[in-house]
């Protein structure tokens, strides 16, 4: 029934909005549940979230209740997560977080693409910076769910800088993190990509785990979908080598490739990542040659273009232990969480599997 709603009454309406401005409509509502217990309780009453034992997922030492997490750039403040939570997701990446609060780039910044299933923005890590981050995460602590932090490199910030700017903001947030990402992937902060380059990126992630000193935080990182097959295996043996915790992927593509949507329509968009069903190939072949190049060793949290359970079986079996959503979320609504784990426990019965880590990688075998 709230599904059918969604998809003939509110998303019509939502949709009729400059997709930034719905956003900001859904955050407000959400914010409000996330600050309001007796909310929150309602929430969960009225979407009865799937509690089943056999959609845990144990990863880089934490222990999540399902798999299906809110990819970073939903919750950009610190303000959304419990209410995300009431959802029926088994965690939140807040941010992407920058050392100094940012506006991002100038609207309009974010367009949606309907034919194609897809999301395109340029926001440019728009959000208030680690210090209002902080202030927000101590004063509701995460209710459910487990908590991941997305940290950003400032527009401002010369490029020889950001180790320094990375190590800054992972030790004033890594008590109240229960994992850490490091993202250079993102399209829209100039020269940020060029930080997934291995020499670029080490120095990074030995900063943040000095800066870490000896507390234990999985720390992560997300990667783009556009790196050649070759940049790929780098990253992959850098994660080895460093001991990371895990692998995010991916971030959005620069790729206009395959869209429906018309050609002239979406050059007037502008520049941007694009996100959401145009992704779902590239990004599970990019989870693929990532387990095969470290073996199954580095837990891969897969993102892009997941809709429904299927996707998320294709995300699982080519090797992400944990599937993250955010266009896919726009799409479909408040039940998603809940859609996909009734879906995947059909498909695990359907399958004789009784534990999602039967699944993770077994396209491989």
């Amino acid at each position: 029934m709230l599904r059918t709603v969604y998809h003939h009454v509110v998303r019509p309406s939502m949709f009729a909005l400059d997709a930034e401005r719905a956003h900001e409509v859904a955050a407000r509502g959400l914010s409000l549940v996330h600050r309001v217990s007796p909310l929150r309780a309602a929430v969960r009453a009225a979407l009865a979230p799937v509690d089943d034992a056999r959609l845990a997922v144990d990863a880089f030492g934490l222990r999540f209740r399902n798999p299906f997490g809110v990819a970073a750039g939903f919750d950009k403040g610190a303000a959304l997560y419990n209410a995300l939570g009431a959802l029926g997701f088994g965690a939140v990446e807040v941010g992407t977080l920058t050392g100094r609060a940012q506006p991002g780039n100038d609207r309009p910044r974010l367009f949606r693409l309907p034919a194609d299933r897809a999301v395109l923005n340029r926001m440019g890590f728009n959000n208030a910076g680690v210090d209002a981050a902080e202030i927000a995460l101590r004063a509701h602590r995460p209710e459910g769910i487990v908590l991941g932090l997305n940290l950003g490199k400032s527009k401002v910030t010369p490029l020889e800088d950001a180790p320094a700017e990375y190590a800054d903001g992972a030790r004033r947030l890594a008590p109240l993190a229960d994992y850490l990402v490091i993202n250079v992937s993102s399209p829209n902060t100039p020269g940020l990509r060029s930080l997934q380059s291995v020499d670029a990126l080490r120095p990074i992630v030995r900063a943040v785990r000095e800066a870490l000193d000896g507390r234990r935080v999985p720390l992560l990182v997300k990667i783009a979908p556009d790196l050649a097959d070759e940049d790929l295996d780098a990253v992959a043996d850098l994660a080895r080598d460093e001991s990371l915790d895990g692998l995010i992927a991916t971030n959005t593509t620069l790729s206009r490739e395959g869209l429906v949507t018309d050609p002239a329509h979406v050059a007037a968009m502008g520049a941007g990542g694009l996100s959401g069903a145009p992704l779902r190939a590239r990004s599970t072949a990019v989870i693929a040659r990532l387990w095969r190049r470290t073996d199954g060793r580095v837990p891969i949290v897969g993102v892009g273009g997941v809709f429904n359970a299927d996707d998320a079986w294709e995300k699982l079996t080519a090797g992400a232990s944990l599937v993250q959503v955010y266009t896919g979320f726009v799409y479909e609504g408040p039940t998603m969480a809940r859609d996909l784990c009734r879906g995947l426990v059909e498909r695990m019965a359907r399958e004789g599997v009784s534990r999602v880590a039967d699944v993770v990688g077994s396209a491989h075998r």
